[in-house]
């Protein structure tokens, strides 16, 4: 096979990828919206009565090509908090020397005080995350991807981890199903860098297998 036929044969492959993700995003996170609107709609007026402010989250974050776009969460934390403590910690968490685990074995801020009672257990179960899917449904998000970041954090990212920008953020990605919050920060990127290079279809129905019960059995963010 000539070079030129080969070119011509990855640039279909890439091209079938795309409209295969495109299909089973559009579908997948239409027909979840459908059938959760209740459970959403409940958890939204229940993020609102149990704490001051809105029941959705909003926060710029970078997509594919470091494009920021605005992503959905419900709210988990108290509104007008102060971020030092996240950005203090994600400096540590991706500095030399610095990744120790906490006691509980889990790289992840412990009693984070901005955090609301029900927003941790929404965290736990991954339910804040659910709005995402409108996300998806307009083209900014993936149901599979590397996780979705602030544009502070990218600044914090060496030239190596450049790559998981090739590809739009998800809900659920590699980091999610191998691990979480027990993967040190540099694990979780070279995760997002191998689902860059490695992703297909294949894999991304793989992972959206595996999404359900890697939730259920470690339940920790």
């Amino acid at each position: 096979m000539t070079r030129l036929a080969e070119r011509e044969r990855s640039s279909r492959l890439t091209l079938g990828h795309k409209a295969g993700k495109k299909v089973v995003d559009v579908s997948l996170s239409l027909a979840l919206i459908i059938i959760l609107a209740p459970l959403l709609l409940l958890l939204y007026f229940l993020v609102r009565a149990t704490s001051a402010g809105p029941g959705l989250f909003r926060q710029e974050r970078l997509g594919q090509n470091m494009r920021p776009f605005t992503m959905l969460k419900l709210r988990t934390m108290c509104t007008d908090n102060d971020d030092s403590i996240h950005r203090e910690y994600m400096i540590r968490m991706l500095s030399a020397g610095q990744q120790e685990a906490g006691p509980d074995g889990l790289f992840k801020l412990v009693r984070d005080p901005r955090v609301t009672p029900l927003g941790r257990w929404l965290r736990r179960s991954s339910l804040d995350e659910l709005p995402q899917l409108f996300n998806v449904l307009r083209g900014d998000m993936s149901l599979v991807g590397p996780r979705p970041i602030l544009p502070w954090e990218a600044q914090l990212f060496g030239v190596e981890y450049q790559r998981r920008f090739q590809v739009k953020p998800g809900i659920t990605g590699l980091w999610q199903v191998s691990g979480r919050s027990r993967l040190s920060m540099q694990q979780a990127l070279e995760l997002d860098v191998e689902y860059a290079l490695r992703h297909s279809l294949a894999l991304d129905l793989s992972i959206i297998l595996r999404t359900v019960p890697a939730v259920l059995r470690g339940g920790a963010r």
